[in-house]
């Protein structure tokens, strides 16, 4: 099979797709999250913290004006940008909250999922029936 082939199936298989599709969702879907974070969820909480920009947070190491927003500070030397980093982290904890609520209502449309019971070894069926008839004979008592 020639090398082509060989990646043509490969790329083909069911969950290469799917990977490709969740990627592509997921991606999407982060964008979205962003957006609740940032337009929605921030601008709330900054409020209650004073009306400042948690994007603009940081601690100068070179010297720098706390008053700089944070673009200029980080022109002016090295920062440390905790604000976008306490950002990112509220986003990542949604996102995976959301996630994990849409995996579990998917578990619940799916219902029960009834584990298979593995075939048995036929030594142990006939011990069991060794067994079984052991217990049920009466000059054993």
């Amino acid at each position: 099979m020639s090398m082509l082939g060989e990646f043509k199936t490969f790329a083909m298989r069911g969950n290469v797709v799917d990977l490709a599709v969740g990627v592509i969702i997921g991606g999407a879907f982060g964008r979205i999250v962003d957006s609740l974070v940032k337009d929605v969820i921030m601008p709330p909480i900054s409020m209650l913290f004073g009306g400042l920009d948690f994007s603009n947070y940081y601690l100068p190491l070179n010297g720098q004006s706390t008053a700089l927003p944070l673009a200029e500070a980080q022109k002016a030397g090295a920062v440390l940008a905790y604000g976008n980093f306490l950002t990112i982290l509220l986003n990542f904890i949604l996102l995976a909250f959301v996630i994990f609520q849409m995996v579990r209502i998917v578990n619940r449309l799916r219902g029960p999922v009834d584990a298979p019971t593995p075939a048995e070894k036929e030594e142990i069926l006939l011990l069991r029936d060794i067994r079984d008839a052991l217990k049920a004979d009466p000059l054993r008592k």
